[in-house]
């Protein structure tokens, strides 16, 4: 028995989230159908975490076990030509019987990314919140800092979530903006990432964060109140959800031995 390590690419927009669900209409089920057509084995994958319905990802990982004796450097093509030209499998490795990916994963990256210019772009729709209205970056930028470190997120977490422990510890975060699609002598404020890389999230936790931070941006909330809304542990205390299209899992690192 074989233990494989894969990494997929999606885009989100046509799924309702990675974890498989009775209608079918997810990214673990295309993957896993894909296995058995390959392989004639019913497989279920392992990823470092899930995704909600609409979110994206570069290199989400995934693991499964297998008796196929397939080559590792044909894995990848064979999966690719079973599957939607939307999900793509980009590495594939064979690691310990021991190897989780979800267990494993010590720091997860996500971005967020907000399109502050006056109209959408139709090519980046699918992967960008569109806010035409003007936002205070520099406030959002402070709120954000109240985020980095060990907290309780009950504030930042769905109500739905069945996590036992909402202690969740936020490493980095930090905006980087876009100005390149900017008109000249417009109001556009270029495209705005916010990455935020932890240890691991609650459900909606960084479009709750985002959320938040867009109140702020648009005078609704102070920075400072971010601490507060932190400190209630009281998801009425935080801003709304943002939508999901702007959000993409960017990278999951595990041990060194892993990388």
């Amino acid at each position: 028995m074989r233990n494989l390590l894969m990494k997929v690419n999606y885009d989100g927009t046509c799924y309702d989230g990675f974890q498989t669900q009775p209608k079918g209409n997810t990214i673990q089920d295309r993957l896993e159908q894909a296995i058995l057509h390959l392989t004639g084995e019913t497989t279920k994958i392992t990823a470092s975490g899930r995704t909600d319905a609409g979110v994206h990802a570069y290199g989400q990982p995934f693991n499964f076990t297998t008796s196929s004796q397939i080559p590792l450097e044909r894995w990848c093509l064979a999966l690719n030509a079973r599957l939607p030209q939307d999900i793509v499998v980009t590495e594939a490795r064979e690691v310990p019987l021991s190897f989780h990916s979800r267990r494993g994963a010590k720091r997860k990256t996500y971005r967020y990314t907000i399109n502050g210019n006056r109209f959408p772009d139709p090519f980046q729709r699918r992967w960008q919140h569109h806010h035409p209205v003007q936002l205070d970056i520099p406030a959002m930028q402070q709120g954000l800092t109240h985020l980095i470190g060990t907290h309780d997120f009950t504030s930042f977490a769905s109500r739905r979530s069945t996590k036992t422990s909402h202690v969740r510890t936020i490493f980095e975060a930090h905006m980087e903006i876009d100005r390149s699609m900017c008109r000249p002598s417009s109001t556009d404020q270029g495209v705005i990432y916010t990455y935020v890389t932890g240890s691991g999230f609650l459900q909606h936790m960084v479009r709750i964060i985002m959320g938040t931070l867009i109140h702020v941006g648009e005078g609704k909330l102070q920075a400072d109140e971010v601490a507060e809304i932190l400190a209630a542990c009281d998801r009425a205390a935080a801003g709304p959800t943002a939508m999901s299209q702007g959000l993409a899992l960017m990278s999951v690192e595990y041990e060194e031995s892993w990388e």
